[in-house]
């Protein structure tokens, strides 16, 4: 599981999770005001091409779609380009692997205020314990409270610890 707690510039804070990095573009795109493909995605210049019917040998699709052909010739028709337009420039897909999580979570720092990521189960309860500059800030209490009672929720805490 993924545990993602914010801590708003005003407000109260949040904790929630995700079950996997699938779970969690599913989550922030339906918050978000960019399609989930591109806070992330992962295709090749053939599987591009083929979202308009296209394929690298139909006739005249070089006019027609000379970024996605230009990709295909450089990178390799089926090598897997990543997209993700809050870490890169916007719409570029480029070889370079980009992890899911990570496109997940620059998409969340861009909603402001303090944000905190633990990958797996093992992390975020530790943590709840743990020295940290958000907890141990005025206030940050509630950005640890609310970790810890995601925790209680999903059966990961006991609730009388």
């Amino acid at each position: 599981m993924i545990y993602v707690i914010h801590q708003p510039a005003a407000g109260e804070a949040s904790a929630w999770f995700a079950f996997d990095a699938d779970d969690l573009l599913r989550k922030v795109a339906a918050g978000d005001a960019l399609p989930a493909h591109a806070i992330w995605d992962r295709a090749s210049a053939r599987e591009l091409l083929a979202l308009f019917d296209e394929s690298p040998a139909a006739g005249g699709v070089r006019e027609r779609f000379p970024g996605i052909c230009a990709l295909g010739d450089a990178d390799g028709w089926d090598t897997l380009l990543h997209r993700a337009d809050y870490l890169h420039e916007a719409g570029l897909y480029a070889p370079q692997p980009t992890r899911c999580e990570e496109a997940c979570f620059a998409a969340l720092r861009a909603r402001g205020g303090q944000w905190k990521f633990y990958e797996n189960e093992p992390h975020a309860l530790a943590a709840v314990d743990l020295p940290d500059p958000l907890y141990d800030a005025p206030g940050g209490w509630r950005a640890r409270w609310a970790l810890r009672q995601q925790l209680i929720a999903v059966e990961a805490l006991a609730d009388d610890l």
